[in-house]
């Protein structure tokens, strides 16, 4: 059956799930907030500034006008980056009510609140009241708009308390490359997506400075077990750690030049100055804030997090890499 699904941010990611929508069958109207990107969607058919090989179809319609977007819409998909969401979500929240809307949410984003240190579905919950959807699903995993766009095999998860509401994003998303699982812990989902970008920092910054496979793979998995630790505090379920959202997850952003944040880690291995390489990035690179967010909860739940550390006294502290990962390795040892 055709939905009308709203997409709120046409980045990369946003633009192409929004692509899968209209290829699966739907009505899919995508809201930006620039005119160029807005004219460009619909007239030629590209986002280039995030996509710069890739052709839309036709169908999918791009707009300014967030109530345009909005109206009859029984979902609605954020793909905006963290620290947008909590005002743009507040201005979806004032137009489903004016319009007496109760849509699914769902969101394709991947951080923590700087402030707050609150996931993306506590942000939506606190400014989207409950009377005005009918629920938060995140929609998670190892994936790449550049990959999806050529229709690589790609699966995630889509997470909810409510499982009925994870099905049915599942059955909208679902097509012969893009394979949507289901799952319950939305907290662990959060969370894995979250942290992840935390150690692909340090994966980048490992090849930036010549490291080889065994230090990567130590450092992915060394990273997990401390992504897991801080997850199960915050009320994760540990299993979630092994799934798409978390080891798949974890794998993917740490290996790939798709991802940002390996991206940065690598120019800063490479002897990159941390504003210079935000400057040249031109995209949000989650891994920044999420490191700071991730270090303050681990200190608050009394949580060790040693390479969440040291890559926080990179990013904040200017720490020598060299001498972060030094005392890193000269750690008493423990049993694992």
């Amino acid at each position: 059956m055709c939905k009308k699904v709203a997409v709120i941010g046409a980045g990369s990611w946003g633009s192409i799930l929004a692509n899968i929508l209209v290829m699966n069958g739907n009505k899919v109207c995508i809201w930006s907030r620039r005119k160029k990107q807005v004219d460009e969607l619909n007239n030629q058919h590209t986002n280039h500034h995030y996509l710069s090989d890739f052709t839309y179809d036709e169908r999918l319609i791009a707009s300014e006008d967030m109530a345009k977007v909005l109206e009859d819409a029984s979902t609605v998909l954020f793909a905006v980056p963290t620290k947008a969401m909590r005002s743009v979500a507040a201005d979806v929240a004032t137009i489903l009510k004016e319009k007496k809307l109760k849509p699914i949410i769902v969101h394709a984003s991947k951080g923590l609140e700087l402030r707050t240190h609150k996931r993306i579905s506590e942000i939506i919950s606190e400014e989207i009241a409950a009377e005005n959807c009918k629920g938060i699903v995140a929609l998670s995993g190892p994936s790449h708009a550049e990959e999806v766009a050529k229709k690589d095999i790609t699966l995630v998860t889509a997470a909810s308390e409510d499982l009925t509401n994870a099905k049915n994003v599942q059955k909208l998303f679902m097509n012969n490359y893009f394979r949507v699982y289901t799952n319950t812990d939305i907290i662990g989902v959060e969370l894995g997506a979250a942290f992840k970008n935390i150690i692909a920092l340090g994966a980048g910054a490992l090849h930036g400075l010549g490291y080889g496979d065994d230090a990567k793979a130590a450092l992915m998995t060394r990273g997990l077990a401390e992504i897991a630790r801080l997850g199960i505090a915050l009320g994760a379920d540990p299993l979630t750690f092994i799934g798409l959202s978390g080891v798949g997850d974890l794998i993917v952003t740490c290996t790939s030049i798709h991802s940002r944040n390996w991206r940065a880690g690598n120019q800063l291995g490479q002897g990159e100055v941390l504003q210079d390489v935000i400057t040249n990035m031109g995209m949000v690179i989650e891994g920044l804030s999420t490191t700071k967010a991730a270090y303050e909860l681990a200190a608050q739940e009394k949580i060790e997090m040693p390479i969440t550390t040291a890559i926080y006294q990179v990013l904040y502290e200017n720490k020598d890499i060299k001498q972060a990962i030094s005392d890193l390795m000269q750690r008493e040892g423990r049993s694992e």
